[in-house]
């Protein structure tokens, strides 16, 4: 039961009613090529850190729950602290950008920082504009175009001349057999629990005729193999 007076309740609706008003005109799709993706971004920001000081950034331990609790904000994509290279790498949904996520401020991300004992040099600082579409959703679910690494000890000019085509053909050979495994699985699963065939629109008797088949090939070529072996004379062989 909703205890809210009327004027709660009516103020609440104004509130939704502007926030969708506000972001009725962000479209969280991208067409291309007739297909449509749902995209949660359109732009962020990506902003580098150099120059980090050493007493700072203490050590890896730090680096480490820096990052940790970068990647804990809802605003943050992506963090990478890197100790060595006294560098830190964050791209963010900037504050102003045209979605619904939660969003944050340059200036907010530098206040985190610094209180987590890391103070950033402004004038040592780089960010550019983050296409998300192209830049990061096409990098994670269209990775072979982009990732491809020849195997260790190898160029990848050794690669793609005759190893990549090798390695495919075999690649297929192996899903085909596994495939014919699962095949087989199945229809000897069927064949076990009659009542699934009728429930999945399978056809029993011709999974029972294919099996029938195979196994009166099999006695076929047993029965030759036996009689090859009967008609073969045998001698034996005495030790001196």
């Amino acid at each position: 039961m909703d205890k809210r007076g009327d004027a709660e309740i009516h103020t609440y609706q104004q509130e939704l009613a502007k926030e969708k008003a506000d972001t009725k005109s962000y479209d969280e799709y991208v067409e291309e090529n007739g297909k449509r993706f749902y995209v949660p971004y359109h732009t962020v920001r990506e902003v580098i850190f150099s120059g980090v000081s050493k007493e700072d950034l203490r050590d890896t331990e730090h680096a480490a729950r820096l990052q940790y609790r970068l990647m804990l904000k809802d605003s943050i994509l992506f963090a990478k602290v890197e100790f060595v290279a006294r560098r830190i790498k964050i791209t963010f949904n900037p504050e102003g950008a045209d979605n619904r996520k939660e969003k944050m401020s340059l200036q907010q991300l530098i206040e985190f920082l610094a209180k987590e004992g890391v103070n950033v040099d402004q004038k040592q600082m780089q960010q550019r504009d983050v296409d998300y579409y192209n830049e990061i959703y096409k990098y994670q679910y269209n990775p072979p175009s982009i990732r491809e690494h020849p195997p260790y000890g190898y160029t990848l000019e050794e690669w793609r001349n005759g190893m990549k085509a090798e390695y495919e053909t075999h690649k297929q050979q192996y899903d085909k057999a596994k495939l014919d495994k699962f095949h087989t699985f199945q229809k000897s699963y069927v064949l076990e629990h009659p009542e699934l065939a009728e429930e999945l629109g399978i056809d029993i008797n011709a999974i029972k005729e294919e099996e029938e088949k195979k196994v009166s090939l099999i006695d076929k070529v047993l029965k030759k193999d036996k009689a090859k072996k009967k008609d073969e004379k045998g001698f034996w062989f005495h030790g001196v």
